[in-house]
């Protein structure tokens, strides 16, 4: 059962209420095309699948490898096309936020904010997120257990805000890969809040020397197959029409059209595990 913020943002939308989430969209906002295609696409695929939907972009990218990266197309215009998105398709939205000022100007136009998996430790970040009193997705760090993740939780909860998602998105691995420990899904889930599986990010290749970081999006089925069994209420996705001309993070992307077989999967086996 989803608790009751989630249930709040999912109102307009028609689900089977022991399924699993899902937060998925393209990286960062490109351009109006894409983040319309890809908002349509998916929420259709929902509908039919009976999935409750976030959709998710990041307004702007403030961790790249190289300074020649793109960031964006400006905060406000990507604020206002996700804005767009969530109004037209009728869905929650959440975007990335690196600082205490980003809080405050993303969450007049999203109903989640989320905390990077570098940042999760920052007090500060964490407290101007709460103090929004919008929900709040952490991404566990790369170089954390899930049971170190009460802290960053408990943080949000003392400043009063109790809307609180965490998220497993691998752990560091040697210098340039990242493997999923499955257990940090059970550790987090013992802390009572809605615990998510990023099914693409755990699949990064970073700090490559070409200065681009590389993935292995071949194995997305995989981890979300594996996060759905050992027990996922949700799962992240990033996802666009074409990850090869992606402008983040298209190395570790699911094509679009691979989707929908793809959740048609996982819901058998949320079938068959509950």
């Amino acid at each position: 059962m989803l608790p009751n913020f989630l249930q709040k943002i999912f109102k307009d939308q028609t689900y089977q209420a022991d399924n699993f989430f899902l937060i998925a969209g393209p990286c960062v906002v490109e351009s109006e095309e894409v983040v319309m295609e890809v908002a349509e696409k998916v929420s259709t695929i929902c509908k039919k699948l009976a999935i409750p939907y976030i959709f998710k972009a990041s307004y702007r990218k403030a961790n790249r490898t190289s300074a020649n990266s793109f960031t964006g197309i400006g905060d406000e215009e990507a604020l206002n096309l996700i804005k767009k998105v969530g109004e037209k398709y009728q869905l929650p939205t959440i975007t990335d936020v690196h600082t205490n000022e980003e809080c405050a100007l993303a969450a007049n136009y999203v109903d989640a904010l989320q905390i990077p998996a570098f940042l999760c430790r920052q007090t500060e970040l964490l407290l101007a997120a709460a103090k929004t009193n919008k929900i709040v997705n952490v991404k566990k760090g790369q170089f954390l257990s899930g049971q170190s993740m009460q802290f960053a939780a408990d943080k949000i909860i003392q400043a009063g805000n109790h809307q609180v998602m965490l998220t497993e998105r691998g752990t560091t691995f040697g210098y340039q890969d990242l493997v999923v420990d499955y257990r940090n899904i059970t550790w987090m889930k013992e802390f009572k809040h809605p615990v998510i599986m990023d099914c693409t990010h755990s699949l990064q290749q970073p700090n490559q020397t070409s200065g681009i970081t590389g993935g292995n999006p071949q194995l997305i089925e995989t981890i979300a197959k594996a996060a759905i069994a050992v027990g996922a209420d949700g799962l992240f996705i990033e996802t666009h029409p074409n990850p090869a001309v992606a402008k983040s993070d298209g190395a570790n992307m699911l094509s679009l059209h691979l989707l929908e077989n793809l959740l048609e999967q996982l819901v058998s086996i949320r079938k068959a595990i509950i």
